[in-house]
């Protein structure tokens, strides 16, 4: 498994709100990324989903009743709470939230939250004149008070039909928010990490730009793992199809010399920057005002100039890791800009290989550092990123 989440023991307490169909599809997707969950339900949610859905899916037994017989928690009902690597309430009532702030402990949810050392990770979902009510507020500011990890609620449309905050977080952002509170304490904790995505665009004219093939997904995913490993993480993405990822400081920018300005005014009290973005290195000299029309001429041409070399100017007490697209001599190529850039670490591919480059989930990347030592990585997009991650912590360490 690639995730982050493999082999984790998750207990994912499910309460009675309308939301709790969410919690099915995320009890899939931590299930998905390799990870062990099981499943307590209280009254209310039994009302909207069934245990049977959730033991389809997780291939565990559910528990619903601290007092049944059946149940193999029954006995020792803090077995899960020392099983637990991590508990999740999604979704998580106003009345849940009132007896986790108020330290009750009168159903099997409760009862293990109350036994267990875990981290707690609570999304909430529910109107949003009940998020609103002071009540509900002191028990947040009180849950957060005592380490307590909140995923949400998020605005948008809600059961009763108002619009306000109080709807349930994403089960796919859920992973995300659920893999950087069970790394808080990594390798990375304390550490800011700027990390660049995407293909910048240079404009040619007010609708045509030049760009690349570029889909950001390397950036993204180093930006995720650094998470998930206890960063800070600030991501200067040029324009990409990717969602916002949870708990990053995402800033979207267009053209290369966007992407240097964000980037200058971040790393100054950063620990490292990762140039995984692909730069124009290139852009168009003079910007039409209007659009360019097809004209009866068999050939028109753009001048360019060069624009800023990002790696190059960003100087300073911190991590540089660059990475470099290649067609041909790729360690060679690579070797060059680590020297000439003075770089710690250098992330190479050859886009024309089968399984490499753009578009593609699966890469091969060669490693190159400062030392000019040389290693060969075969690995998805996924696991690419701890590895350089890797080799950045040992950087830092030294």
């Amino acid at each position: 498994m690639d995730s982050a989440l493999a082999g984790k023991n998750i207990v994912l307490g499910v309460t009675g709100s309308i939301a709790c169909y969410k919690a099915l599809d995320l009890a899939s997707k931590l299930v998905q990324a390799g990870a062990h969950v099981e499943t307590i339900l209280s009254y209310g949610a039994t009302q909207f989903v069934t245990p049977l859905a959730f033991r389809s899916l997780t291939h565990r037994s559910v528990v619903t009743d601290t007092f049944d017989a059946d149940s193999e928690h029954s006995v020792e009902h803090v077995a899960l709470a020392r099983w637990a690597d991590i508990v999740v309430i999604a979704p998580a009532t106003v009345h849940c939230i009132a007896k986790l702030a108020g330290g009750l402990a009168d159903d099997p949810l409760t009862t293990t939250v109350i036994a267990t050392e875990a981290p707690l990770l609570v999304a909430p979902a529910m109107d949003a004149n009940m998020f609103d009510h002071p009540a509900t507020q002191e028990n947040i500011t009180r849950l957060r008070s005592r380490g307590v990890f909140l995923a949400g609620p998020a605005p948008g449309r809600l059961a009763s039909g108002l619009m306000g905050i109080g709807r349930l977080v994403e089960p796919a952002d859920l992973l995300g928010y659920i893999a950087a509170a069970l790394g808080k304490d990594g390798d990375f904790a304390g550490r800011k990490v700027v990390v660049s995505a995407g293909g910048t665009q240079e404009r040619s004219t007010p609708v045509r730009v030049i760009t690349n093939h570029s889909s950001g997904r390397m950036g993204y995913a180093v930006a995720e793992a650094a998470r998930d490993r206890g960063a800070e993480v600030v991501l200067v993405t040029a324009p990409t199809a990717l969602p916002d990822p949870p708990l990053v400081r995402t800033i979207r920018v267009k053209s290369a010399q966007d992407m240097c300005d964000a980037v200058l005014a971040e790393t100054p009290m950063s620990d490292a920057l990762i140039m995984a973005a692909a730069v124009a290195d290139y852009r168009p000299s003079v910007m039409a005002e209007q659009k360019i029309k097809k004209t009866a001429a068999d050939e028109m041409s753009i001048d360019l100039e060069k624009t800023t070399d990002i790696l190059a100017t960003a100087r300073g007490n911190f991590v540089r890791v660059g990475f470099s697209a290649e067609s041909e001599n790729l360690e060679a190529n690579a070797a060059d800009k680590v020297r000439r850039k003075e770089l710690d670490l250098i992330v190479a591919n050859d886009i024309t290989e089968e399984g490499s480059g753009f578009g593609v989930d699966t890469n091969r990347v060669v490693l190159i550092d400062r030392e000019m030592e040389v290693e060969d990585c075969h690995c998805s997009r996924n696991t690419s990123g701890p590895q350089i991650l890797d080799r950045v912590s040992a950087l830092l360490k030294s």
